[in-house]
């Protein structure tokens, strides 16, 4: 007995109504990346594994997925090597390519390989999918879209300000209101691990913090002190867990406990222009919202820091990230190229959306119109309707199969019922003498013959 087909965990399939929801999703961040001067580009699905390792931190390194050489690639392993069971010494040998985990790595890689043919400040945007070994779940892939956008070439604050009206464009265009735009600054947390005697921890601190949502303050607290935090550091973070008030108060309070940090001074700085140009901008549907355990434990990150959480009551992950990245390209040879950006977790807004209904009925519309097949001669002639009809952007098409009996004229009728076709059209000897199509309305049962002239108005 064969086996019974599958797909690896983590993927799916998409059927037709599902990916014309998720190209609806797109397409309206398509349509702001455009409008806000960001240009396309792609890169190739799999990188060599130099290009990824080392630029995520080790949490990240883990869910890289990893590319075996093709032939017979042990046969460069020795056998001391081999009994070794070194994983880090066997990998690099048995895999050279990785699938990529993100778009922003590559997009640096891209950048610098590159440098000579940009116009900078360069704004592109990338729609591609992306691959992490992670434990699937729901709203987590193990395959899955981003659609990112980035500048790279200018260390102006304007940017961060625009990505925040972005995503406010994006989610407005979607009808996905009252989304809450999360920020923090990555000096901000330096100066925090400063404060606190724990500035050689920084990776751990941030990994740690930003788990504050999810395991609460005194799991995070035990795991500062598994990465060797001291309880004196510990004790002067408690401010920290219950910061409260707006963007402004919260600001205030951070000031004091960052008082002797010049850098997590400066953190603030680069947070209170922000808020103050959104205050003054004002965005249409979203909020902007100070999050100060926001870390988002990625090593790139050097100052802004972005996530965006969908509307209350919806137990859903982020549905979007991302940040400064100072010193990105400089890991690729490329000094002083400052960057920042965002992405969008399209799988993640497609869940959303599903939930809270808000995907438009007509995205899922497919053929308009089914042609009953009688025969060879009526086929010719409703397939030169048919032509005439996609030529005025009618979605048409004729059944292949001729009708023989009433049991085949059913199962057609049934077919258009079934893919929610909503009009079908008869031709028959009757409708060839007369020169007419009889055109019936699925849902109300309603028919009538009519000119050609007269059947595409109906069905514009």
């Amino acid at each position: 007995m064969s086996k019974k087909p599958s797909i690896p965990k983590g993927t799916r399939d998409f059927n037709a109504e599902e990916v014309a929801k998720r190209s609806y999703i797109m397409e309206a961040i398509k349509e702001q990346f455009q409008l806000y001067g960001f240009q396309p580009i792609e890169t190739p699905s799999f990188e060599n594994s130099e290009t990824l390792m080392g630029k995520y931190g080790d949490e990240g390194d883990r869910l890289i997925f990893r590319i075996l050489n093709s032939g017979e690639y042990l046969s460069k392993i020795n056998e001391e090597e081999y009994r070794s069971k070194s994983e880090s010494a066997l990998t690099p040998k048995i895999s050279e390519k990785a699938l990529r985990y993100d778009l922003t790595v590559p997009f640096a890689r891209y950048v610098v390989q590159h440098q000579n043919d940009i116009e900078f400040p360069f704004k592109r945007y990338q729609i591609q999918p992306v691959w992490r070994a992670d434990r699937p779940q729901k709203g987590r892939f193990r395959e899955f879209y981003q659609c990112d956008a980035d500048v790279v070439g200018s260390k102006s604050l304007l940017q961060e300000v625009e990505f925040v009206q972005l995503y406010d464009a994006v989610f407005t265009t979607l009808n996905l209101r009252g989304v809450t735009i999360k920020i923090n600054n990555r000096k901000v947390l330096s100066g925090i691990a400063e404060v606190i005697g724990a500035k050689d921890k920084l990776i751990d601190f941030t990994v740690a913090l930003d788990k504050l949502d999810k395991i609460g303050e005194e799991k995070v607290k035990e795991e500062m002190r598994s990465k060797g935090i001291s309880e004196d550091g510990i004790t002067k973070l408690q401010p920290l867990f219950s910061l409260s008030g707006d963007f402004g108060a919260q600001v205030e309070s951070l000031k004091s406990i960052l008082s002797s940090s010049e850098i997590g001074l400066k953190g603030i700085e680069e947070l209170e222009f922000i808020n103050t140009a959104i205050s003054n901008l004002k965005l249409k549907t979203a909020k902007l919202q100070l999050d100060v355990t926001l870390a988002r434990g990625l090593d790139y990150y050097t100052g802004a820091i972005f996530e965006v959480a969908p509307p209350e009551g919806v137990k859903m992950g982020s549905i979007g990230g991302g940040g400064r990245y100072d010193d990105l390209t400089g890991i690729f040879g490329l000094k002083d190229m400052s960057g920042v950006g965002i992405s969008f977790g399209l799988d993640r807004i497609y869940l959303v959306l599903e939930e809270l209904n808000l995907f438009p009925e007509t995205i899922t519309e497919a053929t308009k119109v089914l042609f009953i097949s009688f025969g060879a001669h009526e086929a010719m002639t409703s397939l030169q309707a048919v032509s005439k009809l996609r030529e005025n952007g009618i979605k048409a098409e004729l059944y292949p199969d001729a009708v023989t009996s009433g049991k085949q004229m059913k199962k057609q009728m049934t077919h258009a019922n079934r893919r929610n076709i909503p009009f079908v059209v008869l031709v028959g000897e009757e409708e060839l003498k007369s020169e007419t199509y009889s055109l019936k309305n699925m849902a109300t049962g309603e028919q009538q013959k009519l000119k050609f002239e007269d059947l595409l108005k109906s069905l514009q």
